[in-house]
Formats: C-alpha cells, sequence, structure tokens
C-alpha cells in the first residue's frame, strides 16, 4: 500500500510554496529515553502511589492509533518496530510508515535518579539499522523490506569544539551505512542541553545556521527526508523555510503542557512554513489518544481553529465519560513550549492573539470528507466546534 508520508513528500516537492499537505507522527519512542515510565502513568492508582502503564498497554495504544489511521508516521524503538512491523505486520495494508529510533544520544537518557542527560550531549546508538530493517544482524538485500526503512537520527550540538565534531563525525557515518543499505531518515536536532551554550537570543540562529551548514556537504542521496526541532517562533521558521523550500521543516512537541499548548503550536508551526508536527508526551498524556490525534488533523485541515478545538476535545471527553486532566478553563490556558527533551531548559511562549489563526481558518478550504458538504467560512465558532464534537462522537463509538 503507498504511503501517506511518501504521497504528501511527493507533493510538497513539487510545489513547496503552494502545497498544503501537513504530515503527522506519533512519536511513540519514549520507552528509549525514560524507561519504565515512558507508557505514562496508568489511572488504575491508589492516591499517592504512582503507577505506569505497561509495555504491553504502551504498544496496545499504538496498535489502535495505527488502526485509526490519521497520522502518517508512527515512531517507534527498535524493540517495538520489530513487534508490530515485523512480527505482527500491522503496516501492510496501513498507509501509515513505520519508524525507529536510530540513535538514543545521552541527552535523552532520562531516567529516575538519573543525571546523565544534564551533562553535555554525547552521542550513541543502541539500535542497529539491520535489527530495524531485518530483526537479525546482516540481512540479505531481501529481507530489508521486512521492517522499517525510516529511522530518527538525533543530533545535540553545544557549541563545544571536541563534542560537536564528535557528533557530526557519528552522523557521518551513519548517514553512509544508511546509504549503502536503503534506510532513509529525519534528522532530529535538539537545542543545547546545557545552559550557557549559546547566548538565548542567539539561540535559533545558532541552530538553524548550523543545520544549513551540515546538509551543505550532503548530497541528495545522503539528506534526511525532512528535520525535527523546537519552534523558535515564526521569524526563525520562515527563515529556515525560505532558505531551502525544499528542506522540509517539522516541529517537535516538548513536554506535555495543556491542550491548547499542543493545538496551538501546531497552528502557529504550520502558519510560519512547518510541514511536519511530530508529537509524543503531548499525545501520550492525553486522555483520549485518538480524540486528541483526530483534532490536530483537523486543526492542520483548517476545519477548525485551536481554542475552538479545546472546547470540542473537552465535550468528546465528556461524551465518552473520561475524566479530563485539567478543567476546560485551565486547558484553555497557554503555559510555555518546553525546549528540551528532558523538561527543562530554553523555553517560549507561544503568541494569545487569536486573529491571525482565526483568519487563516475562516479562509482555508475544509478538508472534511464528510458526505455532507459544510460551509465553514459562513459557521459561527460554536457551530463549527458542535459539527466536530458530533462527528468525533461517532468515529470514536
Amino acid at each position: 500500500m503507498q504511503k501517506s508520508l511518501d504521497q504528501k513528500l511527493a507533493a510538497i516537492h513539487a510545489d513547496p510554496s503552494g502545497c498544503k499537505d501537513f504530515i503527522i507522527a506519533d512519536a511513540k519512542d519514549a520507552d528509549m529515553a525514560f524507561g519504565i515510565g515512558a507508557p505514562g502513568k496508568s489511572p488504575e492508582r491508589h492516591d499517592g502511589e504512582v503507577r505506569f502503564k505497561t509495555l504491553a498497554e504502551y504498544r496496545q495504544q499504538i496498535r489502535e492509533i495505527i488502526h485509526q489511521g490519521v497520522v502518517d508516521i508512527m515512531l517507534m524503538s527498535a524493540s517495538t518496530s520489530e513487534a508490530l512491523t515485523i512480527n505482527e505486520r500491522l503496516f501492510d495494508n496501513s498507509a501509515i510508515t513505520p519508524a525507529a529510533r536510530a540513535n538514543d544520544t545521552t541527552d535523552v537518557h532520562v531516567v529516575r535518579g538519573g543525571a546523565v542527560y544534564q551533562e553535555p550531549a554525547h552521542p550513541f546508538r543502541s539500535a542497529s539499522l539491520d535489527h530495524i530493517q531485518c530483526g537479525h544482524l546482516d540481512c540479505k538485500t531481501e529481507e530489508r523490506s521486512r521492517g522499517a526503512d525510516l529511522g530518527l537520527f538525533s543530533v545535540t550540538f553545544n557549541n563545544d569544539l571536541e563534542l560537536d565534531l564528535h557528533t557530526l563525525e557519528q552522523y557521518k557515518l551513519f548517514r553512509e551505512e544508511a546509504e549503502r543499505k536503503g534506510f532513509r531518515h529525519f534528522l532530529e536536532i535538539f537545542d543545547p542541553n546545557v545552559p550557557g551554550a549559546v547566548a538565548p537570543e542567539l539561540q535559533a540562529g545558532f541552530i538553524n545556521d548550523l543545520i544549513a551548514r551540515t546538509l551543505a556537504g550532503v548530497a541528495t542521496a545522503g539528506r534526511p527526508i525532512f528535520l525535527k526541532m523546537v519552534y523558535h517562533g515564526p521569524q526563525a521558521m520562515e527563515e529556515l523555510v525560505t532558505y531551502d523550500p525544499h528542506l522540509i521543516v517539522g516541529v517537535l512537541g516538548g513536554s506535555a503542557g495543556t491542550t491548547l499548548d499542543a493545538f496551538k503550536l501546531i497552528a502557529e508551526a504550520q502558519k510560519y512554513g512547518a510541514r511536519i508536527a511530530l508529537f509524543g508526551r503531548k499525545i501520550n498524556n492525553a486522555e483520549c489518544q485518538l480524540a486528541f490525534v483526530q483534532f490536530l488533523r483537523l486543526i492542520v485541515n483548517g476545519d477548525i481553529g485551536p481554542e475552538e478545538a479545546v472546547h470540542a476535545y473537552h465535550a468528546v471527553l465528556e461524551k465518552l465519560s473520561i475524566r479530563p486532566n485539567r478543567s476546560l478553563e485551565e486547558d484553555l490556558t497557554l503555559q510555555t513550549a518546553v525546549m528540551s527533551y528532558a523538561g527543562n531548559g530554553t523555553t517560549i511562549s507561544l503568541p494569545t492573539s487569536t486573529t491571525a489563526s482565526t483568519t487563516a481558518t475562516s479562509t482555508a478550504a475544509p478538508a472534511s470528507t464528510d458526505a455532507t458538504a459544510r460551509d465553514f467560512a459562513s459557521m459561527t465558532s460554536a457551530e463549527r466546534a458542535e459539527y466536530h464534537r458530533t462527528r468525533l462522537n461517532r468515529s470514536l463509538r
């Protein structure tokens, strides 16, 4: 089955300025960072006692997201990808592309009692490409298509000569191996994970320049198919996508935050040129992941604005008798978009004004596939919210 990711990438490259396609990835690779806490807190716990979901529950949630078919990419650890991609063949008849985290630099080693992630990041790889592609070492050529052919490679630059050069050398070795084995990758660029590495006012430019400089020496065959990075605001995003329209930029989600944080981030990033959102904890910590993902898609399709989507999401939770983590009033507040994997470091606040996003929503062409034609431009906010509440309630029964 043709993958939606490949279709959308082709469309974007064919018309970088006019294509409206947007790619959503569910990042379910947190077991390579947080260990036992990766699946999230279990709702079945006593007051004062924290219990986590099991790995089996984590993988079942992945199966449900795959079955829903709304996201374009499912990013997993190599072990989960082996279970679901190779053994269960869940992606054979799905438009979703399986992907695996191909490295795990030390700044994502966020374990209880650990402090390694607070030190300047060092390159490290647990996974092997052969394991991701076929489940064992020394894959035969015909075996490489059994597993995932896409992976995430992560880099963290700290303005340190030796460490940054080592990171670049490891990335070069990875690219060469990946090209020889027919393995595609996307590049994750974290902000510095140590305080003071770069002056805060220069950080966005520091990251943009490093991206452009790092990839300038890489021919098409070895380049990442897209980027995953922190959203540094409108100016930095526009600068990067204007510099090279074929450099497809995606934003990472960071910490969970409020529902409006997530919905506003994806809308703002799309408005200023991002083509991909890769959300991990924002999806995983949602009360109803299927509804949350569906609203992300409705937002980028221009069907509903971020604030309306929060109202409609809470209505769906009420309909499903799911207790929300926050009151509607609290969930409609903007906190901060955290800029590091561990949930600390430099932050920015997204704009609180809704004028620009409301205008963009009202002028965008409706992307609804509902059988009944809808004139979203003439509907009030309340009417649009009610329409999507009803639509989501039907799809989640």
